[in-house]
């Protein structure tokens, strides 16, 4: 049973076989021979190597360079890809849609003439090589007479002169445009994320060369400085030579000077493995101000002509040196710090230190290193991880209002106080070098501070003087605010305010589980207000980083004239831990300024306002007479 099977398959293979052998190839090469029948051109243009386009008394001259088409007469200049590569397909895939021959027209009593083929409007010549090598053929001629009478149509005679083709007018229409219309008006064609390197260069005799380089997605000045070039500026600057364009060619009344003798300005952009220079000239008298208008030519190129570079592209390349440069002076990634160091005359150094934690909020953890006095060891305080956070965007986004130096002398340098900065400010990151930022203030002042990295750097910046006001090295000024924040297992149960002048007591309550207080002579609901401050006791300010009986603040000594006493109960795996928190309060001192210390954070401070707002309605409350009566 399989032997039959297998003999039926084979004899079906070799029956598809004989088929495909016998029938659809001959139905193929059929139809390939009917195709290449009606085509006008065969081998001999499979690969155009130069075009030549004559029309009266004008004509256009092409030839191919690599994959680029240019012209070489009237001038040398790179052709419309585009343009030329319709031409040239035109020219590849011409059909007729019937001919007839030459040789039969004496029979007829007619000639080349009556078909406008004697003395052709239009001729073109092209040369053709094989892909892949150098050699170019002869010369292959095709010219183009009248249109057929129904005006749909044209004749055209073939290469060898033996058969006039009824052809569209496609072909005529691609070969009738001008130059105007065929040339390339794009001066750069070298686009952003290929360029590798940007090059300028003023006039004589304060010609002044400046070269941009980049290095990955990274832009730096290597000439006249090393210094960081500007991404954006730069890029931008790019993109704006790419977009300009030829206004004119200049074939008369041109300039006593050319701009190859005597350019006001080279600009080079490389690629890969390309150069392109525009060189500029004079500035053309009848350009306006808004786009001024120049004479120009390429490099390597005697094409001369004008183009009008818009004045802010123009203002940047002529200022390149500062336009382009990087004005932010710290080039910082804030996510990748780990420690600050502070140091200002006359204060003990202050160093913020990341941790390896995140807070509640899933930002990294901060804290507050402080040297020991003596014998005791460095000291720890938390740190207020969004005024960090702060900090290293405002460190990340310095810049400079102006670049005042970039080789200043010693005495520069003192004048604009770096003989004693007023900051220097080390950054530290992860595996990292430290940067140190120096801060100074000049004498006399003038508006500005002055910045400038230490170490191989001599720039000098001028910046905003506020950065310094930004950046104390006072302790309190970075400790954390969130000076308690009850878990949700905890609860505050009892509460106790006295009046420490006189030992009244204004409050004193238990409070249920669910925040109720038992009967007392302040109202439920202001208490029920106060809790959720307790709960989370922030500070708006701290005065001092230690707790003391008395506090100098706004020129007066300032003594404890109140104690809260709280008692929080905390409900856990062991049972009910009980403890008591003191906090001491000032009187209120201003509308907004009431101080707070505590022996528990070791701190002073002033309360945050929607605590003692709340405080004063529990301690003012029962003398308040309420609003005056009305008179009769």
């Amino acid at each position: 049973m399989r032997t039959k099977v297998t003999l039926v398959l084979l004899f079906l293979n070799v029956a598809l076989f004989f088929f495909i052998f016998q029938f659809e190839r001959r139905w193929r090469t059929e139809d390939n021979w009917k195709e290449a029948r009606r085509r006008v051109l065969g081998a001999e243009a499979a690969d155009l190597r130069s075009l030549e386009i004559t029309t009266g008394n004008r004509t256009l001259a092409l030839t191919r360079r690599g994959d680029t088409w240019f012209f070489v007469r009237p001038i040398e200049w790179p052709a419309n890809p585009n343009a030329i590569s319709r031409i040239v397909n035109e020219l590849q895939f011409l059909e007729h849609e019937t001919s007839f021959s030459v040789a039969d027209l004496a029979r007829n009593g007619q000639s080349l003439a009556d078909y406008g083929l004697d003395q052709p409007r239009l001729t073109v010549t092209f040369t053709s090589g094989e892909p892949g090598s150098e050699a170019v053929g002869r010369p292959t001629q095709l010219r183009l007479g009248d249109v057929t009478k129904d005006g749909l149509r044209l004749y055209l005679l073939s290469p060898d002169g033996e058969r006039i083709h009824v052809v569209s007018q496609s072909l005529a229409r691609s070969l009738s445009l001008t130059f105007d219309e065929l040339h390339a008006d794009t001066i750069f064609t070298i686009p952003v994320f290929e360029a590798r390197s940007l090059n300028l260069q003023t006039a004589a005799p304060a010609s002044l060369r400046i070269r941009l380089r980049r290095d990955g997605s990274r832009w730096s000045f290597e000439t006249p400085i090393i210094a960081r070039a500007s991404k954006n500026a730069t890029e931008l600057a790019i993109n704006g030579l790419n977009a300009l364009r030829v206004r004119s060619f200049v074939t008369q009344d041109a300039p006593a000077t050319l701009p190859t003798e005597k350019p006001s300005l080279r600009i080079s952009l490389e690629g890969n493995n390309r150069r392109e220079t525009l060189i500029l000239g004079d500035r053309v008298a009848s350009g306006s101000d808004a786009d001024p208008e120049y004479y120009a030519q390429l490099d390597g190129r005697s094409a001369l002509f004008t183009i009008a570079i818009p004045a802010t592209l123009k203002s940047s390349l002529d200022r390149a040196q500062e336009a382009l440069r990087e004005a932010r002076i710290l080039e910082l990634d804030p996510s990748r710090v780990s420690s600050i160091n502070f140091v200002s005359p006359n204060e003990a150094p202050l160093t913020l230190q990341r941790l390896e934690t995140t807070n509640t909020a899933g930002a990294p953890a901060w804290q507050i290193v402080l040297r020991g006095d003596g014998a005791q060891g460095p000291q720890t305080l938390p740190a207020d991880a969004a005024a960090v956070a702060r900090l290293l965007t405002q460190l990340s986004l310095l810049s400079a209002a102006r670049f005042q130096s970039d080789a200043p002398r010693d005495a520069d340098l003192e004048g604009w106080g770096f003989n004693r900065p007023e900051r220097e400010i080390t950054l530290t990151t992860i595996n990292g070098s430290p940067v140190t930022l120096q801060i100074g203030l000049p004498t006399p002042r003038d508006g500005f501070a002055y910045a400038r990295l230490a170490g191989n750097s001599a720039s000098v910046y001028a910046i905003d003087p506020e950065i310094i006001r930004e950046t104390p090295t006072d302790p309190a000024a970075w400790r954390q605010r969130v000076l308690r924040d009850l878990p949700a297992g905890a609860r505050i149960t009892a509460l106790k305010l006295t009046d420490l002048s006189d030992g009244v007591v204004l409050l004193n309550t238990q409070l249920s589980a669910d925040g109720e207080p038992e009967t007392t002579s302040v109202p439920a609901g202001e208490i029920a207000a106060l809790l959720p401050h307790l709960r989370t006791l922030r500070a708006r300010e701290f005065v001092r980083d230690q707790f003391v009986d008395q506090v100098m603040f706004a020129g007066a000594e300032r003594r404890w004239r109140y104690r809260l006493d709280a008692t929080i109960t905390l409900t856990g795996g062991a049972g009910e831990q009980v403890s008591t928190s003191e906090l001491f309060l000032s009187p209120r001192l201003s509308g907004d300024q009431q101080l707070a210390a505590s022996r528990e954070f070791n701190a002073v401070f002033l309360i945050e306002q929607p605590l003692l707002d709340q405080l004063w309605k529990i301690i003012e409350g029962p003398r308040d007479p309420g609003p005056a009566s009305e008179s009769p």
